[in-house]
């Protein structure tokens, strides 16, 4: 039993993984690449399917329960956000026209920046003064990459800041507008409502701000069919996010999808430096890792001031800055890297992942045995020479996965006094 929730996890792990870096890789390619300059049909088409597909999953399938709307209050609310999700959306796919992935990850690790001073002006709440500290080298490295960045256009940073921007707003918005017990929707819900208003909006200004591309996607559809295959398949990708972002918080919990997201960025930017081949600087990688470990202190601070002191910052610290270094390192010393590798790359993070999960549903006492031993076997082609550590606490529940050193097997439990013992 434990084994098929174990794979089902992993399962649920990797094609989030694969639907948000895949959505962003393919927006990049047609946007830039492929040469289709219509980043609001496209995020048109995004809406319309999450419309469509997030109706069957909830009203077909039953993954999730139908929660209706309450009041015309609670409708104005939800139109706020959509439109403030729209903007977002847009303002992100119009910046990949003209930044590469790389760059756009760097400004998109700012949203904690943003969400800090959206706060403070919408709600007069004050963080700690070492919160706002962490800040600086969240905006410090920003400013690193931007002169480092050999692709910088000006229009495409703008809007990928306003993105940014827009992304802090919504989070915002959302705990402030949706705050009390009768007006809160999940995520699935959230979306049901929330993307056929956004197809509302969007349409009139596809057909205002990009005349004619219905019948310009037909024509290049007719000298190209991948064309609308690609267009069918980001669509589909584009609700797998929202639907995997869902089914991971689920069936693990908010903190296990905090950290998967630490290192999604990193990753992307790994991918999409193979992938599209773009020149990278060693100014710009500088300031995108300066500002990963700003945006880590920050989560650490918030949890520091909140009495939620958890091993958990620290542990998604130490593993954004190890995939950082791997960006790094392949981008100064070009070493290849293969598919093989990498997979054993994401094993890793899946087992730990998965480790937590498990520690996470026990009540009083957790001894986990696990050896990753083949893992580590399959990151040879990687070149991971470091050993892989990672600690997780949980409620005063301390469980270590360690892989490629001398401790093959971990057990911990914890001890009548609330401390946890550890043998290896």
């Amino acid at each position: 039993m434990k084994d098929s929730s174990k794979f089902f996890t992993i399962g649920l792990v990797t094609a989030w993984y694969s639907s948000n870096i895949g959505v962003l890789l393919l927006n990049k390619y047609l946007l830039s690449n492929y040469g289709f300059k219509y980043p609001i049909f496209l995020t048109l088409c995004h809406m319309t399917a999450c419309s469509l597909l997030s109706y069957i999953a909830i009203a077909w399938m039953k993954m999730a329960p139908m929660q209706n709307i309450r009041s015309r209050v609670q409708f104005m609310k939800i139109s706020a956000l959509s439109i403030i999700f729209c903007a977002s959306v847009v303002s992100g796919n119009i910046s990949l026209k003209y930044l590469p992935v790389s760059f756009t990850q760097a400004i998109g690790a700012t949203t904690p920046f943003f969400t800090a001073i959206f706060a403070y002006l919408m709600t007069l709440k004050r963080e700690d003064w070492l919160t706002y500290v962490t800040l600086i080298p969240v905006v410090t490295g920003v400013i690193i990459a931007s002169g480092g960045e050999p692709s910088f256009h000006l229009f495409g940073f703008i809007m990928c800041m306003g993105a940014t921007a827009a992304r802090a707003l919504k989070s915002v918005l959302q705990g402030i507008l949706l705050s009390s017990e009768g007006e809160k929707l999940n995520s699935m819900n959230l979306l049901l409502y929330m993307a056929p208003i956004a197809v509302v909006f969007l349409l009139p200004a596809t057909l205002i701000m990009e005349e004619n591309v219905v019948g310009i996607t037909i024509a290049l559809t007719r000298d190209d069919i991948k064309i609308m295959w690609y267009l069918i398949f980001n669509s589909a990708l584009a609700f797998c996010v929202n639907l995997t972002n869902f089914l991971v918080t689920k069936h693990t919990s908010a903190l296990t999808l905090q950290v998967l997201g630490n290192a999604k960025g990193a990753v992307a930017v790994v991918v999409s430096i193979l992938i599209f081949r773009n020149p990278v600087s060693i100014t710009g990688m500088l300031g995108y890792s300066l500002t990963c470990i700003g945006v880590e202190q920050w989560r650490m601070a918030l949890l520091i001031n909140g009495l939620e002191v958890s091993a958990m910052a620290g542990t998604g610290s130490r593993k954004c800055k190890r995939a950082v270094a791997v960006v790094v390192s392949i981008l100064i010393f070009r070493n290849p890297v293969s598919i093989t590798g990498m997979l054993g790359y994401s094993s890793l993070v899946l087992e730990i992942v998965v480790l937590y999960s498990e520690a996470k549903k026990e009540a009083s006492e957790v001894i986990i045995t696990r050896s990753i031993r083949q893992q580590f076997f399959f990151c040879s082609n990687f070149q991971l020479q470091e050993p892989w550590s990672m600690a997780l606490l949980f409620n005063g529940l301390e469980v270590s996965a360690m892989a490629g050193t001398g401790f093959p097997h971990v057990s911990a439990t914890r001890s009548s006094n609330g401390l946890v013992k550890r043998k290896y």
